[in-house]
């Protein structure tokens, strides 16, 4: 029914707010028991690529554009590293607004181009990275009056919290573990002021410990101070200085959390697994939760019998190029019975 609708009751929803909706939100809380076995560890994946624009931006985006529109916004502006722009132009399109997109040039994998053009976006590569497009976008916005819908928008974070809320209700109450990706900071302390609040509501009895994981090309949390020059095959997540870092930080210290970094190649090897044993296809950022899971594993430092929710933040098609480039070609035979028998054999 949309996260306004469903959740209005716990949003700054007003009378003068617009509905708008793409039935974002409900997505699928899955239980992948083959890899929580191999884990020890009870796990459930919430696939946010279920979302309209195929990622957990759509969460936040609907009620950033509903309360731009209510306060008369003639246009959107955003940085991105593809989804936060995909949504964006998404909704920009629902609600018949204009969208303009800065994109880090030649650092957005190109489904998520793609989905930013279609939706009709004004889209501008800027000869830089993340973190000077979100600069560049902000005095943008200040100068021409649009609407920044990056998760410096408040009203972004306020409704990702709506995440955590359908965890508890489908789980019952919140997981002893919440696994997230850690790019510009937002979604994880999103998540936990969402579990915070429900706790204080009544409607879950715990609270989760908050674990980030960021790669090791991109881990400014992990490290301590701010990352450059940013790389790695996570595109998503590919961001030096997070601009909610100090939110991140709080929710992990309060969670009894941490940070953890992984390197490509086990983020890769994480998407295979995800695909090959929970018949889950996620983009890389998404898998770095299954990595770090499995880092942990290999360390001795998670748990048995933990229930622990990872966040499966955006679909594999957003990225199919980094998914073909671990993967075997498809088996060429003629078009022989001969053949084809041939090609069955185990």
């Amino acid at each position: 029914m949309g996260v306004l609708k469903r959740y209005g009751e716990f949003l700054p929803v007003t009378a003068k707010t617009p509905a708008v909706n793409l039935e974002e939100g409900s997505t699928p809380l899955v239980r992948l028991d083959r890899i929580g076995s191999d884990l020890g560890v009870e796990l459930w994946g919430k696939l946010e690529g279920c979302n309209p624009s195929g990622s957990f931006k759509d969460r936040g985006m609907v009620l950033a554009v509903a309360k731009a529109l209510e306060d008369g916004a003639r246009a959107l502006v955003c940085a991105s590293t593809g989804n936060t722009s995909a949504s964006a132009a998404a909704y920009a399109a629902h609600v018949g607004v204009p969208c303009y997109v800065l994109l880090p040039s030649g650092k957005v994998a190109m489904g998520k181009l793609a989905q930013a053009l279609i939706y009709g976006a004004r889209v501008i590569a800027v000869d830089g990275n993340f973190d000077r497009t979100l600069e560049m976008a902000r005095e943008a916005s200040n100068e021409r009056g649009f609407a920044i819908v990056n998760s410096v928008n408040p009203y972004r974070l306020i409704s990702q919290r709506t995440g955590a809320w359908e965890v508890c209700e489908f789980l019952g109450g919140a997981p002893d573990l919440h696994v997230i990706p850690v790019g510009n900071a937002g979604n994880i302390s999103a998540y936990w002021a969402g579990y915070v609040e429900f706790r204080d509501r009544g409607k879950s009895s715990s609270l989760p410990r908050m674990m980030g994981f960021q790669a090791e090309g991109a881990a400014p949390l992990v490290t301590g101070r701010p990352c450059p020059n940013p790389e790695t095959v996570a595109t998503a997540i590919r961001i030096g200085n997070p601009v909610s870092a100090h939110l991140a930080r709080a929710a992990v210290a309060e969670s009894g959390g941490e940070f953890l970094s992984v390197p490509d190649d086990e983020i890769l090897d994480a998407q295979r697994v995800l695909a090959a044993k929970g018949g889950i296809f996620a983009e890389p950022a998404s898998c770095i939760t299954l990595a770090g899971l499995m880092k942990l594993k290999r360390e001795g430092r998670l748990g048995e019998g933990l229930r622990v929710v990872m966040v499966l933040t955006g679909n594999g098609l957003k990225d199919p190029d980094a998914a073909l480039s671990q993967v075997g070609k498809p088996l060429s035979i003629g078009g022989t019975m001969e053949e084809l028998m041939e090609a069955l054999r185990p």
